[in-house]
């Protein structure tokens, strides 16, 4: 049974991970809406795979750096953990306070290949390395490097977190697609603030249990 949770808790943990990284209305964000709008969900869905290629290449180098500092990492738990609520605070307050409407582009009139829409989404979220903070806040945040970790619960905890970016990927192209009639830029406006509130309570709720030295994850 201990096995069976810890590969859940691994899984939880990873998906969240991904799902918080990729949620914010970003450039690729903005690029997803804009591909399902005026291509169709599957244009805007491989947009997204891009994006959650990329999203993993930082993840793991995240990864691979904090594994090298176990011994800090297991001594300092509280203080990587509040570390790592509080970058997701700002992030949040950032998120919450941005306008994505900016990172609109006029439409290109030509569909392109999925390939093609697959790597220029890549390479725009890989043109962004200050994406590493963001996963260095968010694995101190549910502990998702510890020492100990079998090779075969490192791979799963690193897929789950590509599942939770294809996840959100696919509900948000999934769900703009079918209201694309009725989607207009204030949509946009309000799903990134829903955003913003949604990581803001994640570190407010990362805080508090953080310094009554619970664990909630």
């Amino acid at each position: 049974m201990n096995e069976i949770a810890t590969i859940v808790s691994i899984v939880f943990k990873g998906m969240m991970i991904g799902i918080i990284a990729s949620a914010p209305m970003g450039p690729v964000g903005v690029l997803c809406l804009q591909r399902t709008l005026n291509k169709g969900r599957w244009y805007g869905f491989v947009t997204g795979c891009g994006a959650a290629l990329s999203d993993l290449f930082y993840a793991l180098i995240t990864g691979y750096g904090m594994s090298f500092v176990f011994d800090y990492v297991s001594n300092n738990v509280f203080y990587l953990q509040l570390f790592g609520s509080i970058l997701l605070l700002i992030f949040g307050i950032h998120t919450f306070r941005s306008n994505p409407v900016k990172a609109l582009r006029a439409p290109s009139g030509k569909k392109g290949s999925y390939m093609h829409n697959f790597l220029t989404a890549f390479l725009v979220t890989l043109s962004n390395p200050l994406i590493i903070l963001l996963f260095i806040g968010l694995f101190a945040r549910f502990s998702f490097v510890s020492e100990g970790m079998l090779v075969s619960e490192t791979v799963t905890g690193y897929v789950a977190i590509v599942a939770g970016a294809l996840l959100w990927w696919f509900l948000l192209s999934t769900g703009v697609s079918k209201v694309r009639t009725q989607f207009n830029l204030r949509g946009i406006w309000i799903i990134n603030r829903t955003i913003g509130v949604i990581v803001i309570i994640v570190a407010v709720v990362g805080l508090i249990i953080t310094f009554l030295g619970e664990s909630l994850y």
